[in-house]
């Protein structure tokens, strides 16, 4: 059928009459000038792919209707303009791609369907580690060592670039995948098929948020979810409700755009966001640069919103000609923007839509902090870090506490590290790491950090030599424009050289510690501390022995790594003493704003940007020598222990399966709240007395090549084996951490790998109990793919990160919510029980389904399937098998 918006498409220019756009002036209803900006970027999409079939005329009602209907859970479809994935999320995607291609062939449809409708681009940036750091050839050993480790997945992603059409592969080296979108991949507006309309993504990190800032809507999706739009399916998402944040003032002189983040995280955290769009307002937004706005948005998921976005301004237009866009297509953006009614002038109070509610945020109250020591919307004021970490120190075992006795508080170990003394003690820093989109985007902090260092060399200021110091950029524009401003040596005189282009630290890629230093945190106890400029700082993510993790701006990164201790309060104690005595502090070496600017206006200039992306698909020599196959369907090693067919769509049929009650489940885990992604499926180091650690033994493997979970997402036994594998894990069936679980039937403590094979020899269901923000974290499909392929059923939990619920669902396996007012403790469960899931034949969204307990106890909890689509989906067995029966039919 035909569009039946037909009436409003017209020319952009009448001088161009093939380049059309829908002219949403033309609707000539009032409530579009009072839909929040974010919002009109929905109804562009639902108008311009109206076909009464997929997106429906009834859709675009509901949207133009959006303050009558925001709050009553109307699903709406939105097909984004392309999708971004990383190497961890996008290797197995592309296996998927692959497996379905087999399946689809196997029940007699054309396995070619199988193909990306949706442009797709994949960044490579999370295989680099820092196995080397502090001297000069960091870069190039830590790529060499990349490409040793992950050749065999490189191979096959390049195989995925070749068979599928519409996927661009950004080879490794060339930056972190987020910041390459802001810098590069973004259109803002997109020109394709002889239409103009707004730019929109959805990717497979939960960071993607961070184009919002540039005026860009997109969010992050599970894997699962994200290959169904390759495949030309829309999101069915419920209509959000938008939060405007109005931003007042300026900011004072010594604050970063790091602080004014971990502000907006915890206050938006404790203003209660989670499944809404923020949408940022006000005339201090004008005093924010497009770096600022991405930073804010960047941990858009760390105070639980689903966007964070900040309309197209004339700044926006202004950043796109200094990263080096072509100034014609910008002119065009432009003029596109101001016809639909969506460029934004923050001064103009008249511009401002209707929002569900407004928070407001004075930019000039917000002072330096630190987010930690184990969440990110722990927000910390700089001045009072030592008192807190002390505090922490004592507490009881939790977010906020280690429960150390004590007469340990001050405990120091004495240790040798090449061939000269130092001590450790709690609150050591012991990881420095300048790493993470959400800050090296940005040239004020990022030239900050640099200008700090240079001030601190010169007042002969040093880093210990034990401490592990890195800088990873999120893109070459980066290296170029601190190497042009003369702060380059600087930073590698305090141990901060160049050790990768990509995420490294931030996602636990840190690469081992010197075994001494790692010997005395063991001798000792010690509460060690990793303090990064990134976006994550969970439990067990950076590193195993750093049990303190505090997110901070990269100047203080580098302060904190010279003062050596995170039990500094800088207002009253110094650095360190210069050569004649003189005792330095923090606030003799930090630079101030103009100093910045002055740099940034004089070496952050369009002709580098056009430089380092120009030749960003053909820079990497190793890429380039990679050979790949040319089949259309994959050709499976049996040998491989990095890419294996995935076991999914075994046994397939194009008949559907009718649910059936989940008889007699054995509770697997016993969880309490704040359960992340991590904990669920790493992505670090494989421990070597682990279960894919015995596997890998068993294939041939050493230690050495063991690689990591994040590395291996394209061999379904590692994963399987590495679920709940984080060495952090708290089960409540267990009284320590670690990945061990009961198996009731033999009252045995086993790994829970082994536990899960053996209740599924016995043919025993499973399910997993749970808190608050189960699956919180990254994006990360794997936490649904690993639990289904244990056996496990469904999980009952309080409450559900967004994207995590999405890819149980689609898994096929059952999100269950306690009803309000309801927990495990109310009912009085310890999960020892054994427990009936009553799924009736007919299935509504959202219904209520009954529990019995083999105790004789019944209760209630809501079924999470959120929308008709999502049932679909569960009847189906899960998304996947959806796309393959419909391709295949």
């Amino acid at each position: 059928m035909s569009n039946p918006f037909v009436q409003i498409v017209e020319p952009l220019d009448p001088k161009q009459p093939l380049k059309k756009f829908f002219n949403l002036s033309k609707l000539k209803d009032a409530r579009y000038a009072r839909l929040p900006f974010s919002i009109r970027v929905l109804l562009e999409a639902a108008i311009r792919n109206c076909d009464e079939f997929l997106v429906k005329k009834a859709d675009v009602e509901n949207i133009l209707n959006w303050k009558v209907v925001q709050h009553k859970n109307v699903e709406v479809p939105f097909k984004p303009a392309r999708v971004i994935l990383q190497d961890f999320t996008g290797v197995p995607a592309v296996v998927d791609f692959a497996a379905m291609r087999d399946a689809v062939k196997k029940l007699g449809g054309d396995p070619e369907k199988i193909n990306p409708i949706c442009p797709a681009d994949l960044v490579i940036d999370h295989s680099i580690q820092v196995d080397f750091n502090r001297r000069s050839d960091s870069l190039q050993k830590n790529q060499d060592l990349e490409f040793e480790r992950n050749k065999e997945r490189f191979e096959f992603l390049k195989w995925g670039s070749q068979a599928f059409k519409n996927m661009r592969i950004i080879p490794p080296g060339s930056g972190i995948i987020h910041q390459v979108n802001l810098e590069y991949l973004a259109r803002v507006v997109m020109d394709q098929d002889g239409y103009y309309y707004p730019d929109s993504v959805v990717g497979t990190d939960s960071h993607t948020t961070m184009i919002d800032g540039l005026g860009v809507l997109g969010w992050g999706v599970g894997g699962i979810e994200a290959e169904a739009v390759m495949l030309g399916q829309p999101i069915s998402m419920v209509l959000p409700e938008v939060v405007g944040y109005k931003l007042l003032g300026s900011p004072q002189p010594l604050v970063t755009s790091t602080d004014i983040v971990l502000t907006i995280t915890k206050h938006l955290r404790q203003v209660g966001v989670v499944g809404k769009f923020v949408e940022f307002f006000g005339p201090g937004v004008a005093q924010l640069s497009i770096a600022d706005r991405a930073t804010i948005a960047n941990m858009c998921p760390e105070y639980g919103a689903t966007a964070a976005f900040f309309p197209v301004d004339d700044i926006s237009i202004v950043y796109l000609i200094q990263t080096g866009r072509d100034k014609e297509k910008v002119m065009c953006t432009k003029k596109y923007l101001e016809a639909v009614g969506m460029l934004r002038d923050f001064k103009n109070s008249s511009q401002d839509p209707d929002f569900t509610q407004v928070v407001e945020l004075d930019l000039h109250t917000v002072v330096p902090c630190c987010s930690g020591p184990k969440r990110p919307q722990d927000k910390v004021a700089v001045s009072d870090m030592k008192k807190d970490f002390e505090t922490c120190l004592g507490a009881k075992q939790g977010f906020k506490g280690f429960q150390i006795a004590p007469d340990q508080h001050n405990s120091i170990v004495k240790f040798n590290f090449e061939g000269c003394d130092f001590e450790l003690a709690h609150g050591s820093v012991v990881i420095a790491a300048i790493t993470s989109c959400t800050n090296t985007s940005n040239p004020s902090v990022m030239l900050g950090a640099g200008l700090l260092a240079k001030k601190a060399v010169e007042a002969g200021l040093t880093v210990k030599p034990y401490v592990k110091t890195s800088l990873s950029p999120g893109s070459g524009v980066v290296t170029y424009y601190l190497r042009e401003s003369g702060v380059m040596s600087y930073l590698s005189q305090l141990g901060f050289d160049v050790v990768g282009y990509g995420c490294m630290t931030c996602i636990g890629n840190s690469g081992p510690l010197p075994e001494p230093v790692v010997q005395a945190i063991t001798q000792g106890d010690l509460v060690a501390v990793g303090v990064l400029s990134g976006n994550r700082n969970f439990e067990g993510r950076v590193h195993p022995n750093t049990r303190a993790n505090y997110l901070a701006s990269p100047p203080l990164v580098i302060a904190y790594a010279i003062a050596g201790t995170i039990r500094i309060d800088f207002e009253k104690e110094c650095l360190g003493t210069n050569a004649l005595g003189k005792k330095i502090f923090l606030k003799d070496i930090w630079p101030t704003r103009n100093e910045i600017q002055a740099v940034e206006r004089q070496f952050v200039i369009p002709g580098m940007f056009k430089e380092v992306y120009q030749k960003i698909e053909t820079v990497n020599e190793s890429w380039n020598a990679l050979e790949a196959p040319s089949d259309k369907l994959y050709t499976w090693n049996p040998k491989s222990t990095y890419i294996k067919s995935p076991p999914f769509f075994d046994g397939l049929t194009l008949a559907l399966q009718t649910p059936k009650t989940i008889e007699d489940a054995y509770v697997l885990l016993n969880f309490g709240d704040s359960v992340t992604t991590d904990h669920i499926s790493p992505a670090g180091n494989i421990a070597r007395n682990s279960p894919a650690a015995r596997y890998l033994t068993s294939r041939g493997l050493t230690p050495r090549e063991f690689n990591s979970y994040g590395s291996r997402r394209g061999n379904d036994a590692v994963m399987a084996r590495g679920t709940f594998a984080n060495i952090r894990l708290v089960n409540k069936f267990i009284d320590k951490q670690g990945p061990q679980t009961v198996h009731f039937p033999s009252g045995e403590t086993l790994d829970i790998f082994d536990a899960a094979e053996r209740y599924k020899q016995a043919g025993h269901p499973l399910i997993v109990l749970a808190g608050k923000e189960y699956g919180a974290g990254s994006s990360r499909d794997w936490a649904a793919k690993g639990p289904f392929l244990l056996g496990v059923k469904a999980v009952l939990a309080e409450s559900y990160e967004r994207i995590h619920r999405s890819n149980l669902v689609g898994m096929g396996v059952i999100p269950l919510q306690y009803l309000p007012g309801e927990d495990a403790g109310t009912l009085g469960l310890t999960g020892r029980e054994r427990y009936t899931i009553v799924i009736p034949e007919k299935l509504k969204p959202q219904m209520n389904v009954q529990i019995k307990l083999d105790t004789g106890k019944t209760f209630h909890a809501i079924m999470r399937f959120d929308t008709d689509v999502e049932l679909t989906y569960f009847h189906n067995g899960g998304i996947l098998n959806y796309m393959i029966r419909k391709m295949a039919s």
